[in-house]
């Protein structure tokens, strides 16, 4: 025997199956909304950036960045290692040549300056000293070997005498030969002392070298010191502008340490920086052009840095308007370094469309529509791009991004 379904039972049934009709039709919507954007998108004339192609020249270009510097601006270090006592400028002033800029404590300088000049003049003392003692010594020596000769003389006049009375029969043969002994050992003792001279000679020599290479040694020594403390006041070398100075007075700064930086301001470098991945691509002479804002300053490479640092290599840039008013120190640049031209080539100007790989997707504009295209590219730079194929002199195309609609052949432009 049949029963009838609760009725509740038949109504969660009923609203199963309208659930899942609704969520069918919701479907089938999106589906032809997306049919329909695939094959009909479209996009509003005023948010999209159209651009038209023509004929031109065009610079193939990398992108660095860099930073404007003085090209010529000197360091000033400290001469001495002292403490600094007053400072005459600030950074941003005009300074002249031979202004004071700087006061440094020299008291400790200066007492080792005196005590310089005393350990000099003991020195010389010492050499006039050594100089007496050698002299007397070598007179004592000579002196000896003066009397040397006396006795030999005298010898000699005994060995004849002892000879003549051998001969007279008045003297032996062993008083003869006594004498000649006397003799020999004379003039050996003579010669003995003569060599004794020689070397007497070249050891004063050596010494007195020696001792007046110590002196010359330590007057260099007192001459630099001395010149140390005459540039302790320290003065502008050159006319310019103050970009740096040490303002900490009453620090102890060392020999050698920064004190002020003065720079030409009427006169500017650049320096760059780029991947080192493109190191291989700069070289001296190369053209570069400089973006401050809106303005486009050209150099050239003047020297590429050797060295890699923080996979950057670093390249300086001799500019042809030194002069011009845009440029400031430390100010921050774009740098474009050229490695190609092309003249009279089929450009357009450089936007968000061209932002992925050669070849591309362009929608050139056609009346009220827009028409994918696949454009392939060559040079580029911050301005132009150069068109290969795809475009035709004259053609308007959409600049701005469109790469939510890379999927649709046309676009309705309304």
């Amino acid at each position: 025997m049949d029963r009838s379904l609760p009725s509740s039972f038949t109504q969660s049934i009923r609203r199963k199956r309208w659930i899942w009709a609704f969520i069918i039709a919701i479907v089938i919507v999106l589906t032809i909304l997306a049919i329909r954007m695939f094959f009909h998108a479209s996009v509003a004339r005023a948010s999209i950036q159209t651009a038209q192609t023509g004929k031109g020249d065009i610079e193939n270009t990398l992108t660095a960045s860099g930073e404007v510097l003085p090209e010529f601006e000197e360091v000033i270090t400290s001469p001495v290692s002292a403490s600094i006592l007053e400072v005459s400028v600030a950074a941003g002033a005009s300074v002249k040549e031979g202004q004071p800029l700087l006061k440094l404590d020299k008291a400790a300088v200066e007492s080792e300056l005196e005590k310089g000049k005393f350990l000099l003049e003991q020195s010389r003392n010492n050499i006039r000293k050594l100089r007496l003692q050698l002299d007397k010594s070598y007179f004592d020596l000579q002196t000896g070997n003066n009397i040397k000769q006396l006795r030999i003389q005298a010898l000699q006049a005994d060995v004849e005498n002892a000879r003549r009375l051998f001969k007279a029969g008045g003297g032996t043969r062993e008083s003869v030969e006594q004498a000649e002994t006397s003799l020999r050992v004379a003039q050996l003792e003579k010669a003995q002392l003569e060599n004794e001279i020689k070397n007497k000679q070249e050891a004063m020599q050596v010494e007195m070298r020696e001792s007046e290479l110590e002196s010359a040694i330590q007057g260099q020594a007192l001459g630099e010191l001395k010149r140390k403390l005459d540039r302790a006041g320290i003065v502008a070398p050159r006319g310019g502008v103050v970009t740096w100075v040490n303002r900490n007075i009453g620090t102890t700064v060392r020999e050698g340490e920064p004190l002020v930086r003065i720079a030409d301001l009427q006169s500017f470098k650049v320096t760059g920086t780029i991947a080192d991945n493109y190191s291989d691509k700069l070289s001296a002479g190369m053209p570069v052009i400089i973006r401050i804002q809106e303005q486009s300053i050209r150099g050239r490479v003047q020297s590429v840095h050797p060295t890699v640092q923080n996979s950057s290599v670093t390249f300086d840039i001799q500019l042809d308007e030194r002069h011009h008013p845009s440029l400031r120190p430390n100010l921050k640049v774009d740098v474009y370094p050229v490695t190609a031209a092309g003249r009279n080539v089929l450009r357009a100007p450089n936007g968000p469309a061209f932002n992925g790989v050669s070849p591309m997707p362009v929608y050139v504009v056609q009346g009220n529509k827009a028409v994918r295209r696949m454009v392939q590219t060559g040079m580029s730079n911050f301005d132009f791009v150069e068109i290969k194929s795809g475009l035709n002199p004259g053609e308007t195309f959409i600049l701005s991004d469109m790469s939510q609609f890379r999927h649709a052949k046309e676009i309705n432009i309304q």
